[in-house]
Order: C-alpha cells, then structure tokens, then sequence
C-alpha cells in the first residue's frame, strides 16, 4: 500500500486552472481519471487524512504512485479529454456504463454503392445510419419483413450479392419482389439509393408523406383501370400501416429525445435509457453499474451523459434535440455545450415536472427499478456467489466457521409510537420466510436515539431468551408473531438452533446493546455486528473502528440484502398495524358496531375516509347495516352533525409514514 504524502505535488505546483488529472499506479497504469473546474482544488482533497476519505477513494490513492494533470482553456475541453482518456485507459477506479446485455440495432450502409439493411450488434461505424437499439433481433426482422415489400431494398450480404451479379439471377427475395434486384441491374445505383432514402425517411419518422404519395399512386392506378397496380399499393399502404402501429406514440409528434432515469442504492445503480423519435418509441437500452463513491444522482447523470453520447459516431441519430433526465448535474451548461458540438445542433438537457414527458420518464424508472430487482435477485440466487459471501463473511469478521444462518433485526415506529421489531432469517445466502419473526415492543417509550437501543436490546432478549444454556421452551409471549399470521399472538415454533450471525440495524450503540443482553444471558457462541447505513460499515461489539468491506464484495451484497429485507419487514408490520389501530379509533365507541359490523363497513367502502364520505342510504346498503345503524355511524363520522369524530381522522390515509430506523 502506497503513501499519498510519497507522491503528493507541492500545492503552489498545481495551476487553478480547469483540466484532466489521472492516478498511476506503480506498474504507470492509469487507475483513475477525473476533471476538475480547478485543478489546485480538487487535487488537494485527495491528499487529506486516510481516514477522512470515502473507503473507495482511500483505496484508490493508496493504490497510486503517481499523479499528472493537463490544463485546458475551458470545461468543455475538460469534459472531452476526459472522455477520451477514459476510453483509452479504461481505469479500474472509473465506473464504466457497459451494457448488461447486448442490444441489437437496424444498420443501412450508406458507404456502399448498393446499400445494404442488415441486423447489427456492436460499435457503431461511420458511414453507417443505424436505426434502435431494439429490444429484440426479432423485433427488427419483423419490421425489415413488413417494409422490403414496399421499398425493395438490398438486405443479401457481400457475397450473396457478387454471386447473383456473377450468375446473372437474382436470389430468392428478387424473385418474389421482395429485393429490387440492383445486382441483376433492375435497377440502377441511383434508382436504390433512392429507395433506401425512402426507407431511412420511413424509420426516422417521416411517414405521413410518403403513405400519401402511395395513397395518390394507388387512386390514379384505379382511375386507370390498372387495378392489378393499385390493389399492390394497397397491400403497401397497409403494410406501411402496419409497421407504423408496432412503434407506440407517446408524444406529440416531432419530439426527438432521450428519456433516462435512474435508481439504485449505496452500491449499484440502475440506468434505463428510452429513444424516441418523432413521437415514437424506437428503443430501448440499460445499465447495472457499482455506485462511484459516495457519488450523489446529479453526478451519476453528468458522467453518464458523457460516457453513453461520447459512443455516438452517427450524431444524426444517435444524439437527440432533447434529453430528460431525472436530476440536472452540476455543471449542465458544460454538458449540453458538448453535446451540441458534437451533434452541430442545440440540445437542451432539462429535468420534466408534468404532462406526458413527465409520466414517460416515470415509466423508464419502473423499467430501471424492475431491471435492478431483476439483477439482484440473479445474483442472490447463484450458488457461487452465495457462497463466495458467507466465505468474505467469515473472513472479514474473524468467524471460526462461515455464518450459514444470519439473522437480522430492525425496528420501525413513528416519532416513539406504535414501536414494532422484525425479525428475518437467511439460511445459506437464502432468505426463510418461515421463520420470520414480529414483534411488538413494549419497553420503549417516546421517541429518540436511546429508545431504539432500549428496543433492540428488548427483541433481542426476547429472542435468545429461549436459547440460554438449559433453557427449556419458553412459555408463549406477548407481542411475538410469526410471519405467516402476524394478526394473532399465538404461541409460534420455538426455533431449532441459534444463529451464527446475529446482524443490528445500526451502529456502535445499537450492537452494543444486543451483545450486553448477549452476555447477560450466558451465549457466547453467537457473532453480533451492526450494519450501519450511512457507509454500510460493520460495527462489531468493542472495536472504536468500523470493518468496512469492498463495495464490490458479495459479502456485503448478503449483508445488505439481509438489512433490506429485515427494513421491509419492519415497516410492513407496523404499517398494518398502524391502519388496525387507526380503524379501530374511528369506529369504536360507536353503539351498535361489533367486530363484525365494523369489518363489513370498512371491506365495503376500501378505508374509513370513504365510509366519511358516504350517505346514510349508501351506509345502509351494507350487509349486517339497517337504517337505524347507518345514521348512528353517518351522524358519529360527521363533525357537522354534532357527532363524536373518531381519533384516527387527522391522521387516517396520510402518505409518508416517516419510519424511523434504527441506527
């Protein structure tokens, strides 16, 4: 591990200048390549105390040997270079958008004497007007199918081609009028090149025109009696149709732009990116990608602008008038001058706030949420990586065996009310919903730092009470619920074994607490740690330092996925249990109403707000409700009828339930 200060410039040395700076390593890789407004400050900051720096920019210049800076006249200059730099050197420190899977686009050669259309996957060359990326292959075969009827253009490949030139015969699409046959002459070289301009103005969009010139040919065809003729433009027209109601409208026709959003968490984020062309949705792309840093969305967005648009060869159509994103970065004047060089035209970067832009964008965040699910539920279920991270686990933690079953806690309440524990299981990397636990805290009052301790020691207490060494099974308890039926205090399965690893939600206090209660019962053969959110760092009972994993590693995937899931938990609990006791305070109290009567009112209106809203007659249409029952209610739910208002009205069907974790 390298010393910072070995390599460090003198601070008069570095120029306040805007430039490109790269981290080398020993061997002179470059490990990291950045851009700053002003050199002299932000070189600085990488120089400061080790232990005030993020873990992965502490690694990244403790892994350097050197540093070298270029200065440049503006920030535009900067933010170019520092693409090309990265691009070049691809370092190990940079977050690199690569697909997570390979995307297939609709080429034309427009370099070629006779143009050809072909399906293509890879980096895009010049010369060539690419059309996508679709989702499917298939999706392009469709529609090449439905439009080589109407404009007859090249699709065979080079040597296809040379040998119906040299045969003198066309190939099989020449001969059922599916190619117009440039090889064989048909046509000329300008007749084609006609054809495939027509083409390209039909997948760019630019339909209405030519399905009206088709429209004209075919009624003047029919006029001529040449009906043969016009019954093949109305088979074109139609498959014009067709092709054109494959590609959904979802905005006013003449918008050109890309639509990208963003979700993720401390580690990985999600990027989904839609094209639209005139209106029309031609594509579709995404990304999984470890998080840089402590990197915030704005500059998450800034460098994927420059990364995904410094790809672009075909400026026509590969970058657009407009691009929405969910967050502006920083320095968004920079990133749209740079783009509109590199497409020699404006283009305006602007986050949407309503109309239908708006709801597209929140369309591609489901698309990048769903995508993230999809690729942590991949991970999480590959054996290899399940147990590559029980094994980091063990290591990193000084575990004599790897911690096969882990189990997590976490509390959930609204400023100290309503308190509620979850209690979650995983088994070999896997969760075990069935030995799910809930909990409803009795210890804690108020609200506050020290009731969450209190609460964590009270579940763990609970929890390990029945482990204690001769511990016989302990008789049933108040407030514990499995997850199967989290309504009932019955008495639930006694677990058959303690864990290896018991994980807190929280810091240093937090796993304080639950190792005390630990030691006061006598376990000593059961690990405690606390995950704590802000940097994911690992807090293990009487360490003043923090264990902070690789973000990277499948150790601390497990671990967070472990707290998640417990976070979920938590919070669905006491959001139910929130709503029974919000139910419960506005119906009570009312003559007349049982459990029953009060089940049958709120299952039938969906919440007590609508039961508000109701009139007598509508209340009275309820199943067990006679008329005198129904004005008793109408008149106690209605503050203007002189009846009692139930409790729970100023707070019924509030949104943000501002749940309180636990470190």
């Amino acid at each position: 591990m390298a010393d910072p200060t070995s390599y460090r410039p003198a601070p008069g040395t570095i120029p306040v200048d805007p430039g490109v700076y790269k981290f080398r390593d020993q061997h002179r890789r470059v490990i990291y390549v950045g851009k700053a407004k002003n050199l002299r400050q932000r070189l600085t900051s990488y120089f400061a105390d080790l232990t005030t720096l993020h873990p992965r920019t502490r690694q990244m210049v403790t892994t350097a040997a050197s540093l070298e800076w270029t200065v440049v006249g503006t920030e535009v200059e900067a933010l170019q270079l520092e693409y090309n730099w990265i691009k070049e050197f691809d370092p190990r420190f940079n977050v690199r958008y690569r697909d997570d899977k390979s995307y297939p686009m609709l080429a034309v050669t427009l370099n070629e004497e006779y143009p050809r259309v072909f399906v293509y996957r890879g980096a895009r060359k010049p010369g060539v007007r690419y059309f996508g990326p679709y989702s499917h292959a298939w999706a392009i075969r469709e529609t090449v199918d439905l439009l080589t009827r109407v404009f007859g253009v090249r699709t065979c490949s080079k040597g296809v081609f040379r040998r119906s030139e040299q045969m003198g015969r066309p190939c099989l699409l020449g001969y059922i009028d599916k190619c117009s046959a440039p090889c064989v002459g048909r046509v000329s070289a300008q007749e084609h090149r006609q054809i495939v301009d027509d083409f390209c103005d039909f997948l760019a969009g630019r339909t209405d025109g030519l399905i009206r010139r088709l429209e004209r040919e075919m009624l003047q065809a029919s006029e001529e009696l040449d009906f043969e003729r016009a019954a093949r433009l109305r088979d074109d027209v139609s498959a014009l149709r067709r092709a054109m109601e494959k590609q959904a409208v979802v905005l006013g026709n003449g918008t050109d732009a890309d639509v990208i959003a963003l979700v993720g968490d401390e580690l990985e984020s999600s990027v989904a990116v839609f094209h639209v062309r005139d209106g029309r949705v031609r594509g579709e792309r995404g990304w999984v990608v470890e998080v840089q840093e402590n990197a915030s969305t704005a500059d998450q967005v800034g460098t994927f602008l420059t990364q995904f648009y410094g790809e672009q060869t075909d400026m026509s159509s590969g970058i657009p008038r407009e691009v929405l994103v969910p967050v502006l970065p920083d320095d968004v004047g920079q990133r749209e001058a740079w783009l509109s060089e590199r497409r020699g035209a404006a283009v305006r970067v602007r986050v949407p706030q309503r109309g239908d832009k708006r709801t597209l964008l929140q369309t591609v965040e489901r698309n990048a949420s769903d995508a993230l699910a999809r690729h942590k539920l991949q991970r999480a279920g590959d054996l290899t990586s399940r147990s590559a991270a029980l094994t980091d686990l063990q290591e990193a933690l000084g575990l004599d065996d790897a911690p096969l079953r882990i189990e997590c806690i976490d509390i959930s309440h609204v400023q100290g009310t309503d308190v509620v524990a979850s209690l979650v299981v995983f088994e070999d990397g896997l969760a075990k919903k069935a030995d799910y636990r809930h909990y409803s805290i009795r210890e804690a009052a108020g609200d506050g730092h020290s009731d969450d301790v209190a609460s964590i020691a009270e579940v763990t207490r609970r929890r390990f009470n029945r482990h204690r060494p001769g511990q016989a099974a302990a008789p049933p308890v108040d407030g514990e619920t499995d997850a199967d039926d989290p309504e009932t205090s019955r008495r639930v399965r006694r677990f058959a074994y303690p864990p290896n690893l018991f994980v807190v939600d929280g810091g240093a206090p937090q796993v304080h607490a639950a190792a005390t209660v630990l030691d006061e019962l006598g376990i000593s053969d059961v690990a405690v740690i606390g995950l704590a959110k802000r940097l994911e760092e690992i807090w293990i009972p009487g360490d003043d330092e923090p264990v902070i994993l690789p973000r990277n590693s499948e150790a601390l995937f497990l671990l967070q996925r472990v707290r998640d899931e417990a976070h979920r938990f938590a919070i669905t609990f006491h959001r139910s249990k929130r709503s029974r006791r919000m139910t419960a305070s506005a119906l009570d109290g009312i003559a007349g109403l049982g459990a029953t009567r009060r089940t049958a009112l709120v299952t039938h209106f969906g919440s007590v707000a609508n039961l508000k809203k109701a009139d007598v007659g509508e209340i009275a249409q309820v199943k067990g409700i006679g008329p005198a029952t129904a004005q008793t209610v109408y008149e106690a739910l209605r503050p203007d009828t002189g009846g009692p208002v139930g409790a729970g009205d100023d707070t019924h069907g509030e949104k943000g339930d501002e749940m309180k974790d636990a470190d």
